[in-house]
């Protein structure tokens, strides 16, 4: 099918005809991008001159921006988890968005596993930390009963890797982790600070549901002709001619399915900054990336890329339409004077809450808003400030008008503890508005809310530890074969979550548990 070409509608002349190339003093640019994702997409989006030259990135799904998705250990066609629950903390992603990596001109040192192995699923347990938060589990079987939940059955323990010394990545390294000193490598304190992309990091948007992103062009950006570039990819979107199998001949090969599938499409819209709003939109994909992730060139549409079937292909993002007509892509560029900044949000708070997540409501003040920095901070209440200085929260919170109600969810939290979260809303000129800000504490941990292995998995930090996986098969193979052994598995499963949520949390116990469980590892192995 032929490439449709960008629709351009030019409207409400604010500040007078274009004279110069320069941008006049005063006047604030905004971009606005609107689309409707498929479910579970990744999503980049970034800003080139009409020569080709790349200005910016203004937006980046937080899996890429702000967890390392790119740039782990682990090679990069490891299987992975369910569709639902695409969240294991291996294997490097470089074929997420190629033509991006390639484009936006900057390096990272490669992220490695600690003992050298990026062929294994596990890893020792004195170089694997906990996972504080989401959104990484631990890899499991297809047959486990946890392999689609949405959130993880317990505390998950990964290596965090370490920095090569010769190898380089076009993907940022994680953003989400402090240090644990006595098992991470020294590398991890460098990763937030080597990742530019977690400002502007946004949490996977919702399929079906309008999506829309900002993009407000500093000063430096003249007048002129530019192109809004997004590049959209999707695990598990398989079709006749991309279609991988699992890799062979490495541990752990049965976890998981292969998510590797159509590669990434491309989408692009000329727009013009000027003094006159314009509108431009584009209804179908202008090229896919490399499959592998190797380089950077844009292949052409062909008849590989399915564009027939909704949410696959060429139509991850949805065709939809408004008053101007259907686009999968539509850019709004708007100036406008700088002026009075948005007032505060009224009516935070919460209105559901858990262990590990909340979620909380605001209502949009008056004035043209065109987006919002929320940030949370625990312990102590965020101000004017410690705003700055406090932990962005990457939910989308897509502005809709004066008087609504909006909510979003802030995950990755600990239990039994208190936190305080503070909104601002922000106009075309990204000045920010007033400050509003809700408290709350969340929810005890839940009993019991440990993984299926237990009191070993529990010492060993890793249900994928080699003398977990020993343990696991004899449990299975010998144990489940005659009745006695099953009803010593039915025992260990009544009684063991107890124990293992005591040893979890204490790495005195652990250790203590490993020294415990030694010999019964040693007997096992004769069998």
């Amino acid at each position: 099918m032929p490439r449709a070409r960008p629709i351009w509608i030019a409207s409400l002349v604010l500040l007078g005809p274009l004279a110069r190339a320069d941008r006049p003093t005063g006047v604030c640019i905004d971009v606005g991008a609107t689309f409707v994702p498929s479910d579970q997409l990744q999503v980049v989006a970034w800003v080139e001159d009409s020569h080709g030259n790349f200005i910016d990135t203004i937006y980046v799904t937080s899996k890429v921006g702000r967890y390392g998705l790119g740039n782990r250990p682990g090679r990069f066609d490891f299987n992975s988890g369910s569709p639902v629950h695409d969240s294991w903390p291996y294997g490097r992603r470089v074929t997420t968005f190629p033509v991006w990596a390639h484009r936006h001109g900057k390096t990272f040192p490669l992220v490695v596993a600690q003992n050298g192995d990026d062929n294994q699923l596990s890893h020792p347990f004195d170089q694997s930390s906990p996972e504080d938060m989401p959104p990484f589990c631990m890899p499991m079987l297809e047959s486990d009963p946890n392999f689609d939940a949405i959130t993880c059955a317990s505390v998950s323990y990964s290596d965090k890797g370490m920095f090569s010394t010769t190898a380089t990545s076009l993907y940022p390294p994680r953003a989400d982790i402090v240090r644990h000193a006595d098992v991470d490598s020294a590398s991890v304190d460098m990763y937030r600070a080597m990742n530019p992309f977690d400002t502007i990091s946004q949490a996977t948007p919702v399929g079906g549901m309008q999506a829309q992103l900002h993009w407000a062009a500093p000063v430096s950006v003249d007048l002129g002709d530019y192109v809004l570039w997004m590049e959209v990819a999707k695990a598990y979107d398989s079709n006749a001619t991309y279609n991988y199998p699992a890799p062979t001949n490495i541990p752990y090969a049965d976890y998981g399915e292969p998510y590797r599938g159509q590669p990434s499409v491309v989408y692009e819209v000329p727009f013009r900054i000027d003094t006159i709003a314009s509108r431009g939109t584009t209804t179908d994909y202008v090229g896919y990336g490399d499959p592998d992730g190797v380089d950077g060139t844009l292949r052409a549409p062909d008849s590989t890329i399915t564009t027939d079937t909704p949410g696959a292909g060429a139509s991850r993002l949805q065709l939809v339409s408004d008053d101007t007509g259907m686009y999968r892509l539509r850019v709004d560029m708007q100036p406008s004077l700088a002026s009075d900044p948005p007032a505060a949000p009224t009516g935070m708070a919460t209105v559901e809450m858990a262990g590990t997540t909340a979620t909380l409501a605001f209502v949009e003040p008056a004035g043209r808003v065109t987006g919002y920095e929320i940030r949370i901070r625990a312990g102590s209440e965020i101000t004017d400030d410690n705003f700055a200085a406090a932990t962005p929260v990457t939910a989308t919170v897509v502005p809709t008008g004066p008087g609504t109600t909006l909510t979003f969810q802030v995950a990755g939290l600990l239990p039994e503890t208190t936190y305080s979260v503070g909104v601002r809303a922000h106009d075309a000129c990204f000045d920010p508005g007033a400050l509003a800000t809700a408290t709350f504490t969340t929810a005890a941990r839940q009993s019991g809310d440990v993984d299926a292995c237990f009191i070993a998995t529990a010492a060993y930090g890793s249900m994928l530890a080699d003398d977990v996986e020993v343990l696991r098969h004899f449990r299975d193979a010998k144990l489940r074969s005659n009745v006695l052994g099953e009803l010593a598995v039915e025992t260990y499963y009544t009684f063991g979550p107890l124990v293992a949520g005591v040893i979890a949390d204490s790495d005195l116990l652990r250790a203590t548990a490993r020294t415990a469980l030694m010999p019964v590892v040693a007997t096992v192995k004769r069998f």
